[in-house]
């Protein structure tokens, strides 16, 4: 498993509990990871390094966790030297690494999207801004962890928004259409022919409570998401993710691994933000603590083109739900190396902590990242979910924050 994150802590922890599995390699992991898996200190940029290690070691599968390594085309190195993987080639990443190449491919296919322009220069991008009513959205072309989004309220917010990305050497940007609605997560898994519908979520982008201030890689979420119904989630696959995967074969670049939708759920149906083309983080670990299912056989099955023959996974019917603890200073420069506390306490409440941005000190586990721990837990509905989930939270020493309010809107519709 290549990965060092919360989302990779999650998978690692399901996937050991594979009867299947044999040995669980991790590149180059956490001290969370550590915990399920042999750590190997490779370079997952060095792609040589990674094949070669597979080889000697007789690896029959390898699951990509973040996006990055997939753009870079680590997937199509691996497959050239005959080795299975759970992830898209290099081409069809570019559903996350190119928004603009996204919202072609939509134009393309007719699949409900926002209206949006592209633009290569900043006199170009301002030029189009004129047509766009406020507020509107920026959004640099290009993999960004989750960041590299503005809702602009006012022209001067979209013009800084677009002036920073056109600071760098090459940028572009998508000009889009605000949409009104709620989002939500859809998760779908593929071996480029077959689809297999994986659960929902709905995360939490902004980092204060509320959803206010800047956009985050995610403060938290919650599964299932109960405002994604049955209806909707067949709508939304036959409309957006199903023409996505004819689309992606047509074109001779058929898309393999998860295919993760960010939908807005508007007044004329779901309609597409955007693609990753990864399990998200945290929305993986509330998907990997509902899964009752083994995780092994389906996404081997996705790698080897079988995904047709495989069950369906079965996922609990209760809720779980996430809370990320983030470091100091987190979404800007955030403060390292700082002793966690109690996290075996607050797993003796019965949750789940998953480790991302961690790392191993001289007395113990400390933050090595922006967002450091993912706090998970389960509850018969969301409501008791969130209510478990910080009794662990409370449980931590930890020397940042976190949201206080995950799963906000679900639990105020709840107490209705």
């Amino acid at each position: 498993m290549i990965g060092s994150g919360g989302r990779e802590h999650a998978l690692a922890w399901k996937l050991a509990q594979s009867p299947l599995l044999d040995t669980l390699y991790a590149a180059p992991g956490n001290p969370g990871v550590a915990n399920c898996a042999t750590l190997v200190p490779l370079d997952v940029t060095d792609h040589a390094a990674v094949v070669r290690f597979c080889g000697e070691r007789s690896v029959e599968l390898v699951v990509v966790g973040p996006e990055a390594p997939l753009v870079a085309g680590l997937g199509d190195d691996l497959r050239s030297a005959g080795i299975a993987v759970f992830g898209p080639s290099a081409t069809a990443a570019q559903l996350e690494g190119s928004k603009g190449y996204t919202k072609d491919l939509c134009r393309e296919a007719d699949i409900p999207t926002a209206g949006y322009v592209r633009v290569t220069s900043l006199d170009a991008a301002i030029a189009a801004l004129s047509p766009f009513s406020l507020p509107v959205v920026i959004k640099a072309d290009g993999l960004a962890a989750g960041k590299g989004v503005t809702v602009a309220m006012d022209r001067a917010e979209a013009e800084a928004a677009l002036a920073a990305i056109f600071e760098q050497p090459g940028g572009e940007a998508v000009i889009e259409e605000f949409l009104v609605g709620e989002e939500a997560s859809l998760f779908v898994l593929t071996d480029g022919v077959s689809l297999l519908p994986f659960g929902s979520a709905q995360d939490h982008k902004r980092v204060g409570d509320g959803d206010v201030g800047p956009n985050t890689g995610g403060m938290g979420a919650y599964s299932p998401a109960p405002v994604l119904t049955p209806a909707l989630e067949r709508q939304a696959i036959d409309t957006i993710v199903a023409p996505t995967v004819a689309a992606m074969a047509k074109r001779g670049t058929p898309y393999s691994g998860v295919l993760y939708a960010g939908l807005m759920l508007t007044d004329r149906g779901p309609k597409l933000i955007e693609y990753n083309a990864r399990f998200g983080d945290p929305e993986c670990q509330v998907l990997m603590a509902r899964l009752d299912s083994d995780l092994l056989p389906v996404l081997l099955a996705v790698a080897q083109g079988t995904l047709d023959q495989v069950a369906p996974p079965v996922f609990a019917d209760d809720t779980a739900l996430t809370v990320v603890m983030a470091a100091t200073g987190y979404p800007g420069t955030s403060e390292t190396g700082k002793p966690i506390g109690g996290i075996d306490a607050a797993e003796a409440t019965g949750a789940i902590v998953f480790h991302a941005g961690t790392r191993s000190g001289d007395t113990g586990v400390v933050t090595a990242g922006g967002r450091v721990l993912a706090v998970t837990a389960r509850g018969a509905n969301v409501t008791a979910a969130q209510a478990a989930a910080y009794r662990a939270v409370d449980a931590l020493d930890f020397p940042g924050f976190c949201r206080r309010d995950i799963g906000w809107r679900e639990v105020a519709r709840e107490a209705q």
